[in-house]
């Protein structure tokens, strides 16, 4: 009788431990993704106090491509006013992005601005900046995948659920931004 007791007390322990440890396993990955996204706020900031400088820099140069420097401005003040869910808020980012090649573009047609010191400096941080968004969108991601395949593997999916921890969607790019990473295709 007295085994079958301690078998029970520690089938408990056991039990209560392996849960205890599973719901401390997603507070760390709801905390991971919570950095994560604070890592891409950050860098997107930078990005948006860049671009004002940029296109004063480029209005110097450039004054009748005004269409473009609104664009970009437009984009930057839509992507910092993005609320919601992460993919309303990447499809502003994206919207952005695009909205920045054209811009450096514009610096192909204007010899002077390619030679500007202050123009170079700024396209040098903003690219520095998106190369730090994509490596900040990798770490946002895979601490996704981390906190759902843990929301979707037996048993810890048990645990989980009972504690109201919930699947978070993935920091996506665009279909056009997907386009533009393909291979260019050169025939002569």
């Amino acid at each position: 009788m007295q085994i079958a007791l301690w078998v029970i007390v520690v089938l408990i322990v056991f039990v209560g431990t392996y849960i205890l440890a599973t719901y401390n396993k997603f507070v760390m990955l709801k905390n991971r993704v919570k950095e994560a996204w604070s890592d891409i706020e950050i860098q997107m900031k930078r990005r948006y106090d860049l671009i004002p400088n940029l296109v004063e820099t480029i209005k110097g140069y450039a004054a009748h491509e005004k269409n473009t420097l609104e664009a970009v401005i437009k984009a930057r003040n839509t992507a910092m006013q993005a609320t919601g869910d992460i993919s309303t808020k990447a499809q502003a980012e994206n919207a952005l992005s695009g909205t920045l090649k054209s811009l450096f573009a514009l610096s192909e047609n204007y010899p002077d601005l390619k030679a500007n010191q202050n123009f170079l400096e700024l396209q040098r941080e903003l690219t520095d900046t998106e190369n730090k968004i994509q490596a900040s969108r990798r770490f946002y991601n895979s601490n996704i995948l981390a906190m759902n395949t843990k929301l979707e593997m037996f048993p810890s999916n048990l645990i989980g659920n009972t504690f109201g921890f919930t699947k978070q969607e993935f920091f996506k790019l665009d279909e056009s931004e997907q386009e533009a990473r393909k291979p260019v295709k050169v025939s002569f």
